[in-house]
């Protein structure tokens, strides 16, 4: 992997692991591979980062559906709940295709480059 793309991914990987949104499981996948780039454990350690990110982008509309049901509302609040759902229909008629939290934004960038990491 060349030191452009490798800078792009790591500088990703830390917004990642800072959202608020970010999942613990997908805390400890980044900071795992963080820590095994250049080691023998690397391809492992690239392979459960990126299964993990994929599990956990969340499809726009199931981000509609969690934030408009009773479990998205007793979760977050009425009003926030309102909010997000109605962020989220806005940015599905512009095109988004997944939810455009600061997590989900780091794990769809670091994906878009899935290929060039995995080698």
């Amino acid at each position: 992997m060349n030191k452009e793309v490798l800078d792009y991914v790591v500088e990703k990987t830390h917004e990642l692991i800072n959202a608020p949104s970010c999942s613990k499981e997908a805390k400890t996948a980044a900071q795992n591979w963080l820590d095994a780039i250049g080691t023998e454990g690397e391809a492992v350690e690239t392979k459960k980062f990126m299964d993990e990110l994929k599990a956990d982008v969340v499809p726009i509309d199931m981000l509609i559906g969690f934030a408009e049901s009773d479990d998205g509302i007793r979760i977050f609040g009425a009003d926030t709940a309102k909010n997000i759902a109605g962020h989220a229909k806005k940015i599905k008629s512009a095109g988004a295709i997944y939810c455009d939290c600061p997590a989900c934004a780091a794990a769809t960038a670091i994906l878009e480059k899935k290929d060039v990491i995995s080698g």
